[in-house]
């Protein structure tokens, strides 16, 4: 997960009741497969003394950041969302290393052009 983002800024009062959330995805960052993903993300814990709801900001390599209520998201929720995005950005990196256009552009006609199926048909029942 880690392997996406080039920083993580969670932030909460720790009497809070619902940090649930944010230690959840802390104890995901801190995680020794995730940091060996990324020993270059920083991650940082902001322990807050006012009611500001907890939040967790990431930042992502190519510099989206993306900030996330965690009193109504869950941590599963967040990490799905970021290796969602983050498959996304390898696969633009893919193209563009590739030397094709992103985003790539798909013509009208080509969208409503009849595709083969991809399932692979039976074999021929043997003739005896």
């Amino acid at each position: 997960m880690l392997k996406f983002l080039s920083k993580v800024r969670i932030e909460f009062n720790a009497l809070d009741p619902r940090i649930a959330s944010c230690m959840e995805f802390l104890a995901q960052c801190n995680a020794r497969k995730a940091k060996e993903s990324n020993p270059a993300c920083q991650v940082v814990v902001k322990r807050r003394t006012d009611d500001h709801p907890p939040q967790i900001t990431v930042t992502f390599v190519n510099g989206v950041e993306e900030v996330f209520d965690a009193t109504s998201t869950p941590a599963q929720n967040i990490r799905t969302m970021i290796l969602e995005k983050g498959q996304f950005l390898e696969t633009e990196q893919m193209f563009r290393e590739g030397g094709e256009a992103w985003p790539v552009i798909i013509p009208e006609e080509e969208l409503h052009q009849f595709a083969p199926g991809t399932k692979p048909r039976k074999a021929e029942e043997k003739k005896q």
